[in-house]
Order: C-alpha cells, then sequence, then structure tokens
C-alpha cells in the first residue's frame, strides 16, 4: 500500500475500533468523523458490506502548523484511519501523511508530517 500502513489485528472488529480511538486519543488525536461505510451502502444503495468504518482523526496542533504552512492542505485533512472486516479478519490502516508532502511540494510540511507519521504507526501497533 503506498498512500497508508496497516496491520491485522487479533481481535474481533468493534474492539478495534475502541482500541483504535484510544489509541488515538493518547497521541493527541480526536476523531472528528465517524463514516460507518457499511451502514451507509446499505441506506444508500441498498448493498451488502463487510464491516468498514473511517475514523477521520485531527491532531489540532499539527493541523494548525500544517493549515500555516501551506492553506490548502485542509483538501487533505483529516488523516483517515480505516478499520474493516476482510475474511474473517480485523485490520487497521492509517493513511500515510508523508504522501501530503509528495503532493503539496512544501517543503514546511515535511516535519509536520513525519511527527504526525510517527504517531499514527504507534496506533497501529498499539492496536
Amino acid at each position: 500500500m503506498g498512500y497508508g500502513f496497516g496491520k491485522t489485528v487479533d481481535m474481533p472488529y468493534d474492539r478495534a475500533v475502541e482500541r483504535v480511538t484510544e489509541e488515538l486519543k493518547k497521541e493527541g488525536f480526536g476523531v472528528l468523523t465517524t463514516i460507518d461505510v457499511r451502514d451507509t451502502l446499505k441506506k444508500k444503495l441498498n448493498v451488502e458490506f463487510r464491516k468498514y468504518v473511517i475514523l477521520g482523526a485531527c491532531n489540532p496542533p499539527f493541523a494548525h502548523q500544517a493549515l500555516q504552512a501551506d492553506d490548502q492542505i485542509g483538501l487533505l485533512l483529516p488523516c483517515n484511519v480505516v478499520v474493516q472486516e476482510k475474511d474473517g479478519k480485523t485490520s487497521v490502516s492509517a493513511f500515510d501523511p508523508m504522501v501530503m508532502v509528495s503532493v503539496t511540494e512544501n517543503p514546511k510540511v515535511t516535519p509536520i508530517a513525519e511527527e504526525v507519521r510517527k504517531r499514527l504507526q504507534r496506533v497501529v501497533e498499539a492496536v
């Protein structure tokens, strides 16, 4: 996966969502949005889909720094974390903030993205 990182975890989906949220909080992130993809696809298209949630995570101090460095960086925020159940297993993955650096080509964003990446990696590893 060239735009994120993740792992399969040995826990039920619902518990993984809880743990990810807890670990994000420990790293200074709040969850701004929770998109239940399964529920949305059922309601909007009447199709079945596996358990899949997108958590829009934000660390306000880092978001503020990034917005000061590049006022269009909001197009790439928040940092999404996905928890999904696939083939009977639960996986957790996170957007790699270093992708923002390659998209913006703004060197001021690099140290911010590096720190956010470290924190998101710790979140994924801790789950």
